[in-house]
């Protein structure tokens, strides 16, 4: 796949988990919502085959569409199981989600065993992973993306001046005009955090189970916080990981994408020139940033092999999110500064106009973005933020806070978002690393924040998105696992150090 087409691809979906195959219903739960569900065998594509034999195993769940009409229609959600094989030890179930909004999760459970789920969170748990509703197998929706739309996932175009959001603000109302055309069943103004948690006491309670324990990454921190405010008494273990900040994404927290680029990209930087003499981007942090500049704004006046400056500047930012990625990055770097073009990475192809393989996790992200909260309507909001960003936060802000298609959208929100609970037991663990380009220190500290004596904030001093399982931090990995296996919640907000 075209290293562009992945960027774009992993910013919608989040972490893990790519959309695969088509339904397969494979349990047929009854309407009583405390029904067990039947397991049986994944949708293809949910584990490969090479890998050895299927650990899933999965179900549909039916929920209503509109909560507000429970005895309407309903559709079904799929969920997967990887079962604990202690049946002394187990305690319950542990609800996953990979964030997005849009990230299919069905495979979760397996990718967090691969990625080292200690043996006793597996005993201690059925792990459930599921594509939130709209999401791939769970009457998934669609706004109808082309391949020459979807580019920068969920993330608008760095807008080099004040002209940029103008333009961009046409392209914004017709992405809103397009979706609301193509909500041909009524599903796409029903997707939002709080009918996703409402979703989930459904689950639980299909399940069999008098609580629910919940790990979120990324928006699946929003959501997790949405579950544990409207459902404080059914909610047991929460562990929110890399997050937003509130249950919804608002401006103001898209706006913080600026913030995290700024106080990640030093490490990258430092990487960089560290290794001066292989891929010659500066020796010093410094003149890494000045190249990064440079390179933006030459490919701002004179586009290449489809990479212009807006999409660099989108490379970049994705890029920190695993320091895995620097390697692949500098190479492109070194390549457009010794022969003007990107290298094998390449740039944006032309669009064919055929299907979006992002369709439905786009579609998904604006639906639950749109629908949550108000966004404003005045285009010069985006304006003014956007110059006050490009000036405070250089590196990405004129993108974060560019025009969304939110300030035209015509579907929703239709009712407000969820406000979190504060007075509920003190079950929310918050873990956060300090340096993360889309989910900064400063959305774990708003969350620790409302929720008050609720939770505990666990700062990492590591970077990059995603801490549990996806760092390698053993004091984090530690904190934890005991939480979620013996329910030792930390007396007090602590700092795990690097190493």
């Amino acid at each position: 796949m075209n290293r562009q087409r992945t960027w774009s691809l992993l910013a919608v979906l989040g972490l893990t988990g790519a959309l695969v195959g088509s339904p397969i219903v494979v349990a047929q739960p009854t309407d009583d919502p405390t029904a067990q569900v039947r397991w049986g065998a994944c949708p293809e594509g949910v584990e490969d085959p090479a890998a050895g034999p299927a650990q899933l195993q999965c179900a549909t769940v039916a929920v209503p569409l509109n909560y507000n009409e429970p005895e309407g229609v309903r559709i079904e959600i799929m969920i997967s199981r990887l079962a604990s094989k202690n049946a002394d030890k187990r305690r319950g179930v542990l609800l996953l989600n990979p964030g997005g909004p849009g990230g299919s999760g069905l495979d979760q459970p397996k990718f967090l065993a691969a990625h080292g789920l200690p043996a006793e969170v597996l005993d201690s748990y059925d792990v459930i992973g599921m594509d939130t509703r709209g999401v791939g197998h769970s009457a998934p929706v669609s706004c109808g993306f082309t391949d020459d739309q979807a580019y920068f996932g969920n993330i608008p175009p760095y807008a080099v001046n004040d002209a940029a959001v103008t333009e961009r603000a046409g392209v914004a109302e017709g992405v809103a005009e397009q979706c609301a055309a193509n909500d041909h069943e009524g599903r796409l103004r029903h997707i939002s955090t709080a009918n996703m948690a409402r979703d989930l006491d459904r689950i639980r309670a299909a399940l069999g189970e008098d609580k629910a324990n919940f790990l979120g990454y990324s928006y699946g921190t929003a959501l997790g916080a949405a579950y544990a405010s409207m459902f404080p008494q059914q909610a047991d273990r929460i562990v929110l990981d890399s997050n937003i900040g509130d249950t919804h994404l608002d401006h103001d927290g898209m706006r913080l994408y600026g913030l995290g680029m700024e106080q990640t990209f030093p490490d990258f930087a430092q990487w960089a020139a560290d290794r001066h003499d292989t891929y010659g981007l500066g020796r010093t942090s410094e003149e890494v940033r000045h190249t990064y500049f440079t390179l933006a704004e030459r490919l701002d006046a004179n586009p290449v092999d489809g990479m212009d400056g807006s999409l660099f500047r989108f490379g970049t930012f994705f890029t920190l999110y695993r320091p895995a990625l620097y390697a692949s990055a500098a190479e492109s770097w070194k390549s457009l500064l010794e022969t003007g073009h990107p290298g094998p990475a390449g740039g944006r192809p032309p669009g064919t106009g055929a299907p979006s393989p992002n369709d439905n996790g786009w579609s998904v992200f604006l639906a639950v973005t749109c629908n949550d909260v108000e966004w404003p309507e005045d285009i010069g909001t985006y304006r003014r933020a956007v110059a006050e960003d490009r000036e405070r936060h250089p590196l990405y802000g004129a993108a974060a806070a560019n025009v969304m298609p939110c300030a035209y959208w015509k579907l929703g929100p239709s009712e407000p978002p969820v406000r979190i609970d504060n007075t509920g037991p003190a079950d929310v663990l918050i873990v956060q690393n300090q340096r993360d380009p889309v989910t900064p220190l400063r959305g774990g500290e708003l969350l620790d924040e409302k929720f008050g004596q609720r939770s505990r904030l666990v700062t990492v001093d590591g970077s990059g998105h995603g801490v549990y399982l996806l760092g390698d931090n053993p004091c984090a990995t530690d904190v934890v696992t005991g939480y979620l296996v013996d329910g030792t919640m930390p007396g007090h907000d602590i700092t795990c150090h690097a190493g």
